[in-house]
């Protein structure tokens, strides 16, 4: 079985999470979680299934796909958990990535070998982050709860009152998410027709001398 992106658990408690932010905005050392075990049941197969998703899997930010992505109820999934208190604020080593059931890694970790691999630090990574999330950023005060003392329902409260208010009610802005989330969708596309070529060559056709 491939491994699976954006799965983790809390180190201490075993809870299990799905990362919506590996790194916030200029914070590299804390990232955005949504506890599994918090979520209704719609919500969670809905929030699963999208995990599961080649979109999800290909993405190295599931919040990129959660903010073009919606429930069986019709609400965008980012700004509908962040409205929900369903997300909230931990250390990066406070949680394990488990990409699959033989392996664990912490995400501070994980996120150091991603900075490694592009060259830069890690503060650098949160720095970097900042420009791709500007839209959500608002997401990043979630307030600060300790993971293996707060109870479940205590967690992800958030200290903003919206998210993408400013981008669902001014026109600039959502041409400018809708041309970002098309640029997205090409790349995704592109990558995926890399993938499909790589599984089977596209035979070229060869012209018929009359």
């Amino acid at each position: 079985m491939a491994d699976i992106k954006h799965v983790g658990r809390i180190a201490k408690t075993g809870k299990k999470c799905i990362v919506v932010f590996r790194t916030l905005p200029g914070d590299a050392f804390n990232c955005l979680i949504v506890l599994t075990e918090s979520l209704s049941e719609s919500y969670h197969d809905a929030l699963i299934n999208l995990v599961d998703s080649i979109a999800a899997q290909t993405s190295s930010e599931l919040s990129e796909v959660l903010a073009r992505s919606v429930f069986p109820d019709g609400s965008t999934m980012l700004p509908s958990l962040h409205a929900r208190g369903l997300l909230v604020k931990v250390p990066t080593d406070a949680v394990e990535m488990i990409p699959n059931s033989k392996m664990s890694i912490l995400l501070s970790e994980l996120n150091q070998i991603i900075a490694e691999q592009l060259g830069m630090s890690v503060q650098d990574l949160g720095l970097k982050d900042l420009e791709s999330k500007t839209e959500v950023k608002e997401i990043a005060t979630a307030k600060d709860i300790s993971p293996d003392t707060a109870k479940t329902d205590d967690l992800g409260k958030t200290t903003s009152s919206s998210v993408n208010e400013s981008v669902e009610t001014n026109p600039e802005q959502l041409a400018k998410k809708y041309r970002s989330d098309a640029d997205r969708l090409s790349k995704e596309a592109a990558q995926l027709r890399r993938m499909a070529d790589e599984l089977v060559p596209i035979k070229k056709k060869v012209a018929v001398k009359e």
